[in-house]
C-alpha cells in the first residue's frame, strides 16, 4: 500500500501569483520524479468548473453571501471526492490553487459570515482533509488589485465578480491572511510575492524541498 501522499496549497490574495507559481512547483517535483496532481478552487473537476461560471461571472452580483458560501463548498466536496483524496491514497503530491483558508479569508471575514460556519461546512465538504504546507503568496493590497484587473482586461475575462468587490471587503480579506498566517505558522509559509517571477519560485522550492 503506498504512502499517502502530501498536500501542498497556495493561497493569496487575486493577483498574487498563485497560479504561476503552482505551475512552476509542479514542473520542479516532476522533474524530482514525484507525482503531482494539479487542482484548482473553485474548478478541479467539471463540476466544479459549472460552479465556476456561477461564482466568479461578473453578471451574478446578486448573488447572496450564503449562496455563495455553500457553492464554494459544494465545489471543493466534488474536488476532495474525485481528486484529491484519490491522488493522496495513491502516494501522489496534490497542489491546490486554494483551498478552505480562502472560504475563511473571503467569506468567513470578507463576507461577515464567520470562522465557525466556514469550519462546519468544511468538516462536512472536506471530512478532515487539511493541507499538510500552505504557501501564502504575500503582496500588498493595492499591488494585488491592480494586477488582478490589469490581468481580466488583458484575457477579456468575465470571471470579475470577486474582483470587483469593494475596496473594504479586499481590506478584510487581506487582514484575514495575516491573521491565519500568525496563527498556524506551523502550516502556512508567507512567501514575499512582490519579487521577480524566479526569485518567488525559488524560495517557494527552497520551503517545499524541505517537506517532500
Amino acid at each position: 500500500m503506498p504512502e499517502r501522499g502530501r498536500f501542498i496549497t497556495l493561497e493569496g490574495l487575486d493577483g498574487s501569483g498563485k497560479s504561476t507559481q503552482l505551475r512552476r512547483l509542479a514542473v520542479r517535483l516532476r522533474a524530482h520524479g514525484r507525482t503531482v496532481l494539479e487542482t484548482v478552487e473553485p474548478g478541479g473537476t467539471e463540476i466544479g468548473r459549472s460552479i465556476r461560471e456561477i461564482l466568479l461571472d461578473s453578471a451574478n452580483q446578486r448573488l447572496s453571501p450564503t449562496a455563495e458560501l455553500l457553492l464554494y463548498f459544494a465545489s471543493r466536496a466534488q474536488n476532495v471526492d474525485e481528486l484529491i483524496l484519490p491522488a493522496l491514497a495513491r502516494g501522489e503530491i496534490v497542489l491546490a490553487d486554494r483551498f478552505t483558508d480562502s472560504t475563511l479569508a473571503y467569506q468567513g471575514c470578507g463576507r461577515g459570515l464567520g470562522a465557525e460556519v466556514v469550519d462546519q461546512l468544511d468538516r462536512i465538504a472536506c471530512r478532515g482533509v487539511r493541507p499538510d504546507l500552505t504557501l501564502f503568496l504575500d503582496i500588498d493590497l493595492e499591488t494585488s488589485l491592480a494586477r488582478a484587473r490589469s490581468r481580466n482586461l488583458a484575457q477579456s475575462s468575465t470571471e470579475t465578480r470577486m474582483d470587483d468587490q469593494a475596496f473594504e471587503f479586499h481590506r478584510k480579506v487581506y487582514d484575514a491572511y495575516q491573521c491565519l498566517a500568525v496563527r498556524e505558522q506551523e502550516r502556512i509559509k508567507p512567501i514575499d510575492g512582490r519579487g521577480a517571477i524566479d526569485q518567488i519560485e525559488q524560495e517557494i522550492w527552497r520551503v517545499v524541498s524541505a517537506y517532500v
